[in-house]
């Protein structure tokens, strides 16, 4: 059952001097399945932050739709936003956005917070979710004190604890050492098992190699997309190295 439906997605962007325009994105259509775990990857400049800032509700689009559940998000009113991204987004971080005067718990808890969700509700779901990424020894500590690697994995519990439609990443293993990443990359894995959409926006063939399918965005279009399917990661590493190739070289994809 598709979650998430992109159609006709055009955002262009007005410059201050001359009346200029910016074509950010120029025909984005594209669909993401309930419990998919989709890679979205290109070249600086190239969109993917534009579509990952529409799908988050951050920006609005110049035309085109966005439909999660059947419901097209780009027309919520300003008042009801921040409300629908607590009630439909979790969202990972390349710089984590944990609040340094907060404790880890309290960083988990703000989301549900802001919903006024009950505290015995929040406690609830903070033990189930400590237990599983193994954090209960972490919660009284604050960001400044652990290391890239658990703060990330904090995140990646904040992105959780509202049980969110989708979760949207955006360069999630960027501040990250190689053992920090594979650790997030196995995380993402095992939640994504359980039934979680994941979208995320990458610039590491490691880390888009880990999810069952690519998008490639070229000049603000989608470009090449890679099923999975049976593949092994290194494989489909492979196949992602082609086919950034083949956009570098600007040539038109052809299997």
């Amino acid at each position: 059952m598709e979650i998430l439906n992109v159609n006709n997605l055009k955002k262009v962007y007005s410059t201050r001097f001359q009346g200029n325009t910016v074509t950010a994105l120029s025909n984005v259509s594209f669909s993401v399945e309930d419990g998919e775990y989709v890679a979205i990857m290109g070249e600086s400049g190239s969109g993917k932050s534009t579509l990952l800032n529409i799908l988050a509700s951050l920006d609005k689009p110049t035309s085109g739709e966005v439909l999660l559940d059947g419901n097209n998000i780009t027309k919520i009113k300003e008042k009801d936003i921040s409300k629908f991204r607590r009630d439909n987004l979790g969202f990972v971080f390349q710089d984590f956005n944990l609040l340094d005067t907060f404790n880890l718990k309290d960083n988990i808890f703000l989301p549900l917070v802001l919903a006024n969700t009950k505290y015995e509700i929040m406690e609830s779901r903070l033990n189930k979710i400590a237990k599983q990424f193994e954090i209960h020894a972490l919660l009284n500590k604050y960001p400044y004190e652990v290391s890239g690697g658990e703060k990330q994995r904090v995140a990646v519990c904040r992105a959780l604890i509202t049980n969110p439609r989708i979760i949207l990443a955006d360069e999630p293993t960027g501040a990250l050492d190689s053992r920090s990443s594979d650790n997030l990359l196995n995380i993402f894995n095992d939640i994504n098992k359980t039934g979680q959409t994941i979208l995320m926006v990458t610039h590491s063939t490691k880390a888009a190699a880990s999810a069952s399918r690519v998008l490639f965005i070229k000049d603000g279009e989608v470009y090449h997309q890679i099923y999975k399917g049976a593949m092994s990661n290194s494989e489909m590493y492979e196949k992602i190295n082609d086919t950034l190739v083949s956009m570098a070289k600007g040539s038109d994809y052809h299997e």
